[in-house]
């Protein structure tokens, strides 16, 4: 368990790059524009807080715990969210860009996704029934026995994912991009 306890405070143009953020437990606490680019931030436990306009790009969450946080307007590449501590995981993006971010074998479930560029996102073996990908960008990303009831593409784009490999029943798609259910078929569709 940590030690320090860090209620209800706002970080605002903090660069941690070269500076560890202090291993500790924030709850409801605001990051804006803070720069957190290939940063250490393990072993720690934020809950209930907002990253605004951040760079987390390749940052470490190894065991770090993510209850209710939501992102907005951030960089989050690379990021493995599969290391975090999965006890209470939970989370949100909008305007985001999670390229290359691992969400392998997790369960998220219900985890809003708001306008976010995905490519090439590993979703493999992930649980995120009843998730929302709204006009999400979702090129090359890894959908592999991946379980995808109830979760809402109508808006989503560019996305291929096969119905043989994953659990789609009652997921919603739009008759625009059922397209990107046909990819391995290689048919062409006008």
């Amino acid at each position: 368990m940590n030690n320090l306890l860090i209620l209800d405070t706002r970080y605002k143009n903090k660069d941690y790059t070269s500076i560890r953020l202090p291993k500790a437990e924030y709850d409801n606490c605001i990051f804006d524009t803070c720069i957190f680019s290939k940063a250490e931030m393990s072993n720690a436990t934020f809950s209930e807080c907002q990253f605004i306009d951040c760079d987390l790009s390749n940052a470490n969450f190894k065991e770090s715990t993510l209850k209710d946080c939501h992102f907005k307007n951030c960089k989050l590449q690379g990021i493995n969210f599969n290391f975090c501590n999965t006890f209470l995981l939970s989370f949100g993006f909008e305007n985001c860009i999670l390229n290359y971010a691992s969400f392998y074998t997790l369960k998220i479930k219900n985890t809003v996704f708001k306008n976010c560029k995905m490519s090439q996102v590993d979703f493999t073996k992930t649980n995120i029934t009843g998730a929302i990908f709204d006009q999400c960008y979702l090129e090359n990303a890894i959908f592999s026995e991946t379980i995808l009831e109830k979760s809402d593409f109508r808006t989503a784009y560019n996305f291929s994912i096969d119905p043989q490999e994953n659990r789609l029943q009652r997921a919603k798609f739009s008759k625009d991009n059922l397209a990107g259910l046909l990819t391995k078929y290689k048919i062409d569709i006008s």
